[in-house]
């Protein structure tokens, strides 16, 4: 059933306080701000494609901030396999890709950047205060692939086939939090790996997989390899794509977007356990490693499917300590699942960060043979009973009044998708923060 927002109030505040108050309605923003427009792409004999900013990978309000504020941040640019080719460019895929297995980069100068969003009271949203991600030079950096060799990666061109240089300093923001002293986490998702910024968006430090530091080599800030080895072995294009943060910002939470592919694609197409990791950043270190068991992807109502790495991971959000509300998706649905650590196995450093584990864990969907428990999962929110909610929500906040924030990634309007916020009052309720 359609459910609509009871709009008719005077005022942004009135407006978050009458969603709080009626949980389930939802009110949909938009904006036409130019700076959301990219750049026009066209090759010879195809059609123009005009691209706009892609806001939506990850979002975070911090306390204190406006009521109506939240920060996005946008992943490594305009992009796409050659199989999509067609649709985007109106080209033959051969013409661009030449018979390789490549990644096309329309605008292969984009910087992931960070941006402020404000809500307005006519159902539109600003986007303010743009922060580009640079190394410690102040070079911008792009989100072309990395030069990895522990890890599989991605061969980049441009619109026309031409090869791009791989970069060592290059990133795929996704999740991002900003903590009380200004600074930002963000989840990196082709390293695998996590980043601390600084308020300028200059990289203070890149958190690895553990022995693939050498990779990094070169890049213009600091490497460490403080992540488990194991992650290596991620899908290519399924790393990290959150960030959440505690409320005494002692803790960070982030997961891996699937389940690994450990030992080989085999096991990943068909593994239901991904991994949620607890950063202690007072002994900055791991402290906790979790399972988090995907749903069946045929309880995706608005795009069913037969293949269980159609559901991901792009978000999680905090609502206390140890308790998050992760954001589980497919190309069209998109669940809230509230989750809390307490009574779920801690796996750090045992047997199933050891690579020579076999079966893997990713090869054992049921954990009660191997004595394993994973996080409990309630479901709070199903965006099939929401018709107004864009496709690939990504991005969460909770605003000032307590109500729910959600933003999409919309892929640089490669497809020609709106960004676009949907906002609900009383899906969750927080901790005190």
């Amino acid at each position: 059933m359609k459910r609509t927002f009871a709009a008719g109030v005077a005022g942004f505040a009135a407006l978050l306080l009458a969603s709080a108050a009626m949980a389930g309605d939802a009110r949909v923003f938009e904006t036409k701000s130019a700076i959301n427009n990219l750049s026009t792409v066209m090759v010879d004999g195809g059609k123009a494609r005009d691209l706009t900013i892609g806001l939506g990978s990850g979002a975070y309000r911090r306390p204190g901030d406006p009521a109506n504020m939240f920060y996005a941040v946008s992943d490594r640019g305009p992009n796409f396999v050659c199989g999509d080719v067609q649709d985007v460019l109106g080209v033959a895929e051969d013409v661009v890709c030449k018979g390789k297995k490549v990644r096309i980069y329309p605008t292969p100068d984009y910087s992931p950047s960070i941006y402020t969003i404000f809500l307005n009271d006519d159902g539109s949203f600003d986007i303010k205060d743009v922060i580009t991600i640079k190394d410690q030079n102040g070079v911008p950096l792009t989100g072309l692939t990395n030069k990895l060799t522990v890890a599989k990666t991605e061969k980049p061109v441009d619109a026309n086939g031409n090869p791009l240089e791989q970069s060592v300093s290059s990133i795929d923001a996704e999740g991002i939090i900003r903590l009380s002293d200004g600074t930002y986490w963000i989840g990196e998702e082709n390293g695998p790996s996590v980043l601390h910024v600084a308020a300028d968006g200059t990289v203070i430090e890149r958190i690895v997989p553990a022995g693939s530091e050498k990779d990094f080599d070169g890049a213009a800030y600091k490497v460490s390899g403080g992540l488990p080895a194991i992650l290596v072995t991620r899908q290519t294009n399924r790393g990290i794509e959150s960030m959440a943060v505690s409320p005494d910002e002692t803790k960070l939470y982030f997961m891996v977007q699937n389940p690994l592919a450990n030992p080989n694609a085999d096991a990943y197409k068909a593994a239901k356990n991904t991994r949620l990791f607890v950063y202690d950043r007072v002994a900055q270190k791991l402290t906790g490693e979790y399972i988090y068991q995907l749903d069946d992807p045929q309880t995706f109502r608005n795009d069913p499917s037969k293949k269980q790495n159609a559901p991901r991971i792009s978000e999680v959000l905090a609502l206390g300590n140890d308790r998050l509300l992760v954001l589980e998706r497919t190309d069209k649905t998109t669940k809230l699942h509230e989750i809390k650590l307490d009574g779920a196995t801690n796996i750090l450093a045992t047997r199933w960060d050891d690579m020579s584990t076999s079966p893997s864990l990713e090869q054992q969907n049921d954990l009660s043979t191997i004595d394993l428990v994973a996080v409990n999962k309630t479901l709070r929110f199903d965006s099939a009973d929401y018709p107004e909610a864009p496709n690939k929500l990504e991005g969460l906040a909770i605003m000032g009044d307590g109500a729910l924030a959600m933003i999409n990634d919309n892929d640089f309007g490669i497809k020609g998708d709106p960004t676009k916020v949907i906002l609900i009052g009383g899906l969750v309720q927080a901790d005190k923060f």
